[in-house]
């Protein structure tokens, strides 16, 4: 399996969740993760919650990121970002349900 049908997967799923998805393209930064995905704020009063945002690497199944890639995933992490690497359905859907709450 190829990466495209989780990409898709992770599109259709943020999209139902009221997300948003775009594609990164990072001039000079190898290894920078390839998709942007955000959630707005939602709740009232004291159920406030703040938007959500992260960056997201999408990888074939069994396939983690590249030693290249974890290193620029970590520069990301230590300024606050939050990196997602994700390989398979599931990992999709479990990301989707922990950020869209």
């Amino acid at each position: 399996m190829i990466e495209a049908p989780i990409e898709q997967h992770l599109v259709k799923r943020v999209k139902e969740t009221g997300g948003e998805v775009r594609k990164v393209i990072w001039p000079g930064r190898r290894g920078a993760p390839d998709r942007l995905v955000g959630w707005p704020e939602a709740g009232s009063g004291q159920r406030q919650l703040k938007a959500a945002h992260a960056l997201v690497e999408l990888k074939r199944p069994k396939k983690g990121a590249e030693a290249h890639q974890a290193r620029e995933h970590a520069r990301l992490r230590a300024i606050g970002f939050r990196v997602a690497v994700l390989s398979t359905i599931e990992a999709v859907d479990a990301f989707v349900e922990e950020m869209a709450r």
